[in-house]
């Protein structure tokens, strides 16, 4: 597995110490065995049902009851719901891949099983079709793990590869993501493959396989989440950037599908919808009602520089890495040129949302985040001479510890289950309750 762009043995020689490639093979399985066995162990202080999950699971449980073929029957009823008044704003049906999935799992496991009734004990461990929708989330965690460790494999080589790996497998929101049905950690799966694909086409333009999985990709990621906006116009100003950037080769074939197949995505969803005009009106709801949702007013506020702070707060030891990759790397490099390019069109966009701010979105980010801190981790080993490898061992070690930590404290000891800013403060002690108000 050659690399398309400049070799990172400049940087991180740590591939041409190691005896032989297979072992980092062994080690890259090791490392993915590990993350998947955090995934699969129940870890989460929070056992209740969440809004969002309990939305999920009625899509599910009325596609079970309709069947595919009347889809746009969601639709109508999400409308007929989101027109009155007095209904605040619900995820919409046009999350559509999610939602199949779910059901695509609760039919091969369970059949025509029934639904729990969510007020019986025990309810989320045992309706048919919150399990099934977990069930993806965990499987869309997992494999967003062996992505995140592939794309970087393949694009800075083994040791970066092994470098990421390792901090997805201990992301403290990934992990969180794996735990319930929530859609985030899902979509941030195929906005990371398509950010790969389109690196591999730039780098490979005659590829007519490459091309392919780009364009289904695009179509998947726009009919999982509408956040695929966010991800579309970055990726797009990545291809209208190659001209100063040096990036690739922006081909017609590449502008084509990059046309063609958000457009097959938007085609579906509009037939899913049950036409052109139900496929706006849901999405124009969408936009009105978050728009005065009180949660959304209350939590999803702030500062351009929100996202940064949250980062901070979550995975502080990464996130710092990452962060002084930033002002060194992307110079040497066109792969880190690539990532910081597509997370800052996409933060651009993002920190700007009315009231639509969440730390779930920067999902996304991901791979660009794990990345930056794994080759400024290598980069610190590399000062170690022969003793190079045992030293990243031993950082990676130490960072991913940190953040299982992190992962700890948050989601295990405080329960935290949406990841709005007062209660990731509370549980690392930033706010507290005041003592003179218990005071009789």
């Amino acid at each position: 597995m050659k690399m398309p762009d400049e070799t990172l043995t400049q940087l991180v020689p740590l591939s041409e110490a190691a005896p032989r490639r297979s072992l980092a093979w062994v080690a890259a399985l090791l490392i993915f065995a590990v993350g998947v066995v955090i995934r699969l162990v129940p870890s989460a202080g929070f056992t209740g049902i969440g809004f969002d999950e309990v939305l999920y699971r009625t899509y599910v449980v009325m596609l079970d009851e309709v069947g595919l073929a009347n889809y746009p029957a969601l639709c109508d009823n999400y409308l007929a719901d989101q027109r009155r008044p007095e209904s605040m704003a619900k995820l919409p049906p046009t999350r559509f891949v999610y939602i199949f999935c779910g059901w695509m799992v609760k039919r091969v496991t369970y059949g025509d099983a029934r639904p729990v009734g969510l007020k019986e004990p025990q309810a989320a461990m045992r309706d048919p079709a919150l399990i099934s929708l977990h069930r993806v989330s965990c499987l869309g965690s997992i494999a967003m793990l062996a992505l995140g460790g592939l794309a970087a494999w393949r694009m800075f080589g083994p040791a970066t590869g092994l470098g990421v790996l390792a901090l997805v497998a201990s992301s403290p929101t990934q992990i969180h993501f794996s735990q319930h049905a929530l859609v985030d950690g899902f979509f941030a799966l195929w906005a990371t493959l398509s950010l790969w694909l389109l690196w591999e086409n730039l780098q490979r333009p005659a590829h007519t396989g490459w091309l392919t999985a780009y364009g289904v990709s695009l179509a998947v990621m726009v009919m999982t989440k509408e956040n695929a906006f966010f991800v579309y116009v970055a990726l797009m100003s990545v291809i209208a950037s190659n001209r100063w950037l040096k990036l690739g080769a922006v081909t017609p074939r590449l502008l084509l599908v990059s046309v063609l197949g958000p457009l097959a995505g938007v085609a579906a969803l509009v037939l899913l919808a049950g036409g052109l005009q139900e496929f706006i009106a849901v999405y124009a709801l969408l936009v009105t009602k978050a728009q005065n949702l009180p949660y959304a007013v209350m939590t999803g506020d702030g500062p351009w520089y929100r996202y940064l702070v949250e980062l901070m707060t979550v995975s502080p030891v990464v996130f710092a890495l990452a962060l002084t990759g930033l002002f060194t790397l992307p110079r040497e490099f066109r792969g880190f040129t690539y990532l910081l390019t597509f997370v800052v069109v996409s933060f651009a966009i993002m920190c700007n949302v009315r009231y639509g701010m969440n730390l779930r979105y920067t999902s996304i980010w991901a791979l660009p985040i794990a990345a930056f801190a794994a080759a400024q981790l290598l980069s610190l080993a590399r000062r170690a001479g022969r003793h190079q490898v045992i030293v990243a061992v031993a950082l990676f070690a130490g960072v991913c510890a940190t953040d299982l930590r992190q992962y700890k404290v948050f989601f295990h000891d405080h329960a935290i289950y949406e990841l709005a800013p007062e209660g990731l403060l509370r549980a690392i002690r930033m706010i507290k309750d005041d003592p003179a108000a218990n005071r009789p």
